[in-house]
């Protein structure tokens, strides 16, 4: 099996990839993530998902899979990054407040020996409950969500902000969609199980 690299730090990232029980090792990928001048989400985290696995593919020089990954938080057709701190994460969900953020996630997988890539982008949507001030401030101050896009995190107490979850794999959420790159595995030649 070839050796298989997450181009990534996301700790998040690491996790759903360690759910697969495969070894892997993680290299962060040297890539500036400025949209460009007129970009839209999907082309984005096209660009970068891409980007990430390029970055970290000139360290293997045997035969490797590089998974690159990125994803952007969507409302109101603007892109929400991370908050970074309390107010900005008081603003992002008093605005997500009883509707809809699409999670865009763009996924490559890179074979390191012939630069054959497959890719794919994988939206996940959330519809946020109608939000109190004492609600938002509560979890925050419990969870503190401050380096995740939307401000919350759904696989933990970022759940009881939630009206429904729209989308086939809740981990593509998360930053990593599992469903997807375990078919791109496959059509690479790596079986999970």
């Amino acid at each position: 099996m070839p050796s298989l690299i997450l181009g990534s730090t996301s700790p998040f990232r690491r996790e759903l990839l360690a759910r697969l029980g495969l070894p892997f090792e993680c290299r962060a990928p040297e890539v500036d993530e400025t949209p460009l001048l007129g970009e839209t989400p999907v082309a984005l985290v096209q660009r970068l998902a891409l980007a990430k696995a390029e970055s970290v593919r000139k360290y293997y020089k045997k035969d490797a899979l590089v998974i690159g990954s990125d994803q952007v938080a969507v409302l109101d057709d603007r892109i929400i990054g991370k908050p970074r701190e309390h107010a900005h994460a008081v603003a992002q969900l008093t605005a997500a407040s009883g509707r809809r953020v699409e999670f865009i996630n763009g996924l490559c997988l890179l074979k390191t020996s012939t630069g054959q890539t497959w890719r794919e982008i994988i939206s996940y949507a959330v519809v946020f409950r109608s939000l109190s001030e004492e609600l938002i401030e509560r979890y925050l101050q419990r969870e503190k969500p401050y380096q995740c896009a939307g401000s919350f995190r759904s696989e933990a107490l970022g759940i009881v902000l939630l009206e429904r979850l729209e989308g086939e794999d809740p981990n593509a959420l998360i930053g990593l969609p599992l469903i997807r790159l375990i078919r791109m595995l496959e059509a690479a030649g790596v079986h999970v199980i």
